[in-house]
Order: C-alpha cells, then sequence, then structure tokens
C-alpha cells in the first residue's frame, strides 16, 4: 500500500465536495475553522456548485478530486460532507494521477466509494474520519481532534484504538483476527457488489457503520453481503456507530440487535460492535489499507502499522 506524507500545521488541505452540496454560510465557517487550526485552504470548484441533490455535476466533482490530488500546492484533501453521488464518478477518476501524488484523503459516509476504490484501484491509504462541515463546525471535540491530528500528523502507528468514555464496546464474537481494514458505510459497501468497484474483504478486517436505515433495511444488506460471500471473506469484523437505525413501529420489526445476530453471530468470526466511528460524535479516525489486529474476547483494535511517512 502507498501511504501519504504526514501532514502539518502550516499546510494546505483541498476542500471537496463529492457528494451532496452544503451552505455558502458553512463553506465559510469551514475556511474559517481550519485556518484557526492551523491550515491554508483550498477550496474545490465543487463546493461552489450545486446540481439537484449533488454538489455540480459528475464531471466537476470529479474534476475536483483529479486536480486536488494533482495540485502540488495542496498536501492533504478533506471531503466537506458525505451525502448521495459519489459512486456517479467512480469511472471518471484518473486512478494514476492518485497513485501518484499520494496525499492524506479523509470522510466517510458516501465517500466509503472513495475509500475502497482508492484503496482498490490506486493502492492509496486512506482515512475514515471526520469532514470539514459535518463534523468540524458541529461540536467538534477534542477527542475527535486529538485522534484525527494523531491520524494523520503521527507517523508511528496509531496502536490502540480508544472509545470515547462512556461509550462500551462490545463483543459479538470472541477470537482474534489480523489484516488490513476496509469498509465504511453500509449502504455504500452494498452498492459496490457487482460493479468493478466491488470491495475486496478477502483476508481482511471489515468495519462497518450506518445511519438512519430502519432494521429490515439493515437487515437486506447484511444479507446481501452474507450471500455475496462478503461476510465470510472477512478476517473479522467491526461494528461501528450505527446512528438513528431504531425501528419506527417497534412492535412490528425485528431490533437492529437481533438482526446483527442473525447475520454475524453464525460467521463465529472475531466481531465487536459499537467503535465509535462514522455519524457520532466523538468519533475516532480509522486508517483504511494498513494492518491490524482485533482482540474481540478483550474489546481491542490496535493498528499494527504506521499509516504515514
Amino acid at each position: 500500500m502507498i501511504k501519504p506524507k504526514a501532514l502539518k500545521f502550516g499546510d494546505t488541505v483541498g476542500i471537496i465536495a463529492p457528494a451532496s452540496p452544503t451552505t455558502d454560510s458553512n463553506i465559510k465557517k469551514v475556511e474559517k475553522k481550519l485556518s484557526e487550526m492551523g491550515f491554508k485552504v483550498k477550496m474545490g470548484k465543487s463546493v461552489y456548485e450545486r446540481y439537484g441533490y449533488l454538489s455540480g455535476p459528475d464531471g466537476v466533482r470529479a474534476e475536483d478530486i483529479n486536480s486536488m490530488f494533482r495540485d502540488e500546492e495542496v498536501d492533504g484533501i478533506i471531503c466537506i460532507r458525505g451525502g448521495y453521488g459519489t459512486p456517479r464518478i467512480l469511472d471518471l477518476l484518473d486512478y494514476e494521477i492518485i497513485k501518484e501524488n499520494p496525499k492524506v484523503f479523509i470522510g466517510y459516509s458516501d465517500i466509503t466509494a472513495l475509500h475502497i476504490a482508492f484503496n482498490q484501484i490506486a493502492g492509496l491509504v486512506t482515512f475514515h474520519g471526520p469532514m470539514a462541515a459535518s463534523d468540524m463546525l458541529r461540536n467538534f471535540s477534542d477527542f475527535s481532534k486529538d485522534h484525527l491530528f494523531k491520524a494523520v500528523m503521527n507517523k508511528e502507528a496509531l496502536g490502540r484504538i480508544i472509545n470515547p468514555d462512556g461509550e462500551e464496546i462490545t463483543t459479538i464474537n470472541g477470537g482474534i483476527g489480523e489484516g488490513e481494514i476496509i469498509g465504511g458505510n453500509l449502504s455504500l459497501i452494498a452498492d459496490t457488489l457487482g460493479t468493478p468497484y466491488e470491495i475486496d474483504v478477502k483476508g481482511k478486517i471489515l468495519f462497518i457503520e450506518e445511519v438512519m436505515e430502519e432494521p429490515y433495511r439493515i437487515d437486506r444488506m447484511l444479507n446481501q453481503l452474507r450471500l455475496s460471500g462478503k461476510l465470510n471473506e472477512a478476517e473479522a469484523i467491526i461494528l461501528g456507530d450505527f446512528n438513528k437505525c431504531e425501528p419506527e413501529k417497534p412492535n412490528e420489526s425485528l431490533t437492529l440487535e437481533e438482526v446483527i445476530d442473525d447475520h454475524i453471530k453464525p460467521l463465529g468470526k472475531p466481531t465487536i460492535y459499537n467503535l465509535q466511528a462514522g455519524h457520532c460524535q466523538p468519533m475516532v479516525t480509522i486508517p483504511f489499507g494498513v494492518r491490524a489486529r482485533l482482540d474481540a474476547d478483550n474489546k481491542e483494535l490496535t493498528i499494527l502499522e504506521n499509516s504515514i511517512e
């Protein structure tokens, strides 16, 4: 895997909008926030665009990514938010440019599609972490900020990933598994199946998170991963934050826990639940594409190798 150069204060971060748009007010606040955090800021064209529920036409959003990786002034790239539309641009990206110009790349949710593609096609280590408008402008805790900085600025392996105080990790299946971490949002992972960008989880630790999906929908997507063989191919599984995934009609629904038990428990693979990564605050930052060990018995995730150089 190709590891990007570590960020440092004073570096220039490029802000892009590969999915949905944000407001003009948020754009100004993002620039101010990142400047206060110690970085120079370069806004991409897509940040200012709007095309229905998309932040500009597909060509604009794709070219923004290509140009940010190509731009020698840009040291790292942060997505402004998720939303919808990232998979639409996967076949418009120049993966050779991305491969030849490795940079810290940060985002989550709909950005999952880019994490998978960058990891598998360009061989780039990326970071499942807070986004500029979605997180840094909304109760961006010291925990989240410190964990992000440690992930993208410290050249040593992250070591053990610790949850925020008050958030307990639980064990679904015991055991120990090692492998590279890959994954992200469940909906986006499922969307890759049957495409040239299908997620490869063989021998890897699969991370999954979700937001605002009822248990029956999570059931459907996990079943899709089960039938496709993806769940069985994984070395171990990390279930992150499942925010607002309660049933609208509890008396007529399985619980989220029951759905997880039905699909995950029979696998017998090391699995933990409630690692605070995803649509939550505070949140941990997870490097994708680096080797890690999951000790589900002791509820410990340890990053074994450095993710930046």
